[in-house]
């Protein structure tokens, strides 16, 4: 500022002279004031201090302190920011923490995506070859003997059955060995006595056999063989006899009831070989439409007639179609065969004979087509296998199949 100092001239002097010596105000310096003013001088100017204000009391704001920020460099007024910014933070962290109610969270949003119910799944049945549930095809198999004398026609169940032997039991009358797995009708019937080779045909399938006594020979072998027994005469109430029937054509019962009798036994899965089963294929140049069976007599012989729509054969016996009781429906098996095996007459001249284990003859009738084959059984306990004229192992179309045994070749016939 010195440096910047000037010498005034002698009017010019002469006037500021004479503006100091009529000031009214006393002199109280000896030294002349310079002709610059001091910052401070400069600030008083610019922000006067208010007069006669009595003096703010310690720790308010002032005019003053608002000059005093005015002058703060940039970076001061960063730290200052920074400063205010974190006293604001905390507080409303605080306020937050302490006074601010907190809100439930909302429970999450699950999003269930809706599941496929699984779809059936089904598999071949070991007795027939149609397609059943897995819990059927555990099931146990459970045979009944079923009469067929024309008092105990028509029969009940028989169209449930999934294989049917059909052989003499006496005096020249047919009885049938209805295998039942698949299927469970609640009323079968009417049920008869046991035969010592109708054994020889359920043990192959470790089946239960459901019948009403027996001839002396097959009560004693069921034992010696190990059959699953569910004779009437030990477990009287798994049957019941009804009154529009006679005795002894009127003992009927159930395979629910007759399963529950054999689950109480022990009586679980059976475990066995069924037959070789193929797709259907119906001929188109059928060769047998029409088949017989001369089994015993008139009342008795079986009669086929081929169903090219359903690729069935309708079952005929006595010159009259074959119904199950309360059903309009013809018995109508897929697989028809006849097995040549040589008959005879017990001890007691009464009771019939069948040479069960062995070979012989046989002839299969599906799909309107007549196929010659020969059977064979190692034991009683074996099941049969069946080759046609090459030695090629016979398959047979899925569904109920009816075994029909015969005393000669001849005893077959079949038309186109």
């Amino acid at each position: 500022m010195i440096d910047n100092f000037k010498p005034v001239s002698h009017r010019a002097g002469a006037r500021r002279f004479s503006r100091i010596t009529t000031n009214t105000t006393p002199n109280t310096s000896s030294t002349p004031k310079p002709d610059f003013k001091l910052p401070e001088e400069i600030a008083e100017e610019q922000w006067p201090e208010p007069k006669n204000e009595a003096p703010r009391k310690k720790g308010r704001f002032s005019w003053r302190t608002l000059t005093r920020f005015h002058r703060l460099t940039k970076k001061q007024w960063l730290i200052v920011g920074i400063l205010l910014v974190m006293i604001g933070g905390g507080g409303v962290g605080a306020w937050y923490k302490f006074f601010k109610k907190e809100t439930p969270k909302p429970a999450p949003v699950v999003l269930r995506t809706k599941k496929e119910p699984p779809k059936p799944t089904t598999e071949a049945s070991r007795l027939t070859g149609v397609q059943v549930t897995p819990e059927q095809n555990l099931l146990p198999v459970t045979g009944a003997m079923i009469e067929n004398s024309p008092d105990a026609r028509p029969q009940s169940g028989l169209k449930d059955a999934g294989l049917v032997f059909e052989a003499v039991a006496e005096g020249g009358i047919t009885r049938f060995l209805a295998l039942y797995m698949d299927t469970q009708p609640d009323y079968i019937g009417p049920i008869r006595s046991a035969r010592p080779y109708y054994l020889d045909w359920i043990l192959p399938f470790e089946g239960s056999l459901a019948h009403v006594g027996g001839s002396p020979d097959a009560l004693a072998q069921i034992k010696a063989l190990g059959v699953r027994d569910l004779d009437q005469f030990a477990n009287s109430g798994s049957y019941k006899r009804i009154s529009k029937r006679y005795a002894p054509h009127n003992v009927y019962s159930g395979l629910p009831t007759l399963t529950d009798l054999e689950r109480k036994k022990g009586f679980g899965t059976s475990t066995f070989t069924g037959f070789a089963r193929k797709k259907e294929e119906p001929s188109a140049t059928p060769n047998a439409r029409s088949v017989d069976l001369n089994i015993s007599s008139f009342l008795y012989n079986a009669h086929y007639d081929w169903d090219q729509t359903t690729n069935t054969y309708k079952r005929s016996q006595g010159g009259q179609p074959h119904n199950d009781e309360g059903s309009s429906s013809q018995l109508a098996p897929k697989v028809v065969i006849a097995l040549v095996m040589p008959k005879g007459v017990a001890g007691d001249g009464i009771h019939t004979t069948y040479t069960t284990v062995g070979s012989g003859p046989m002839f299969v009738f599906q799909d309107g087509v007549i196929t010659p084959g020969t059977w064979t059984k190692t034991d009683r306990k074996a099941q049969f296998t069946f080759v046609n004229a090459s030695g090629a192992t016979m398959t047979l179309n899925p569904g109920q199949t009816w075994i029909s045994i015969v005393g000669t070749v001849g005893s077959v016939t079949s038309k186109p």
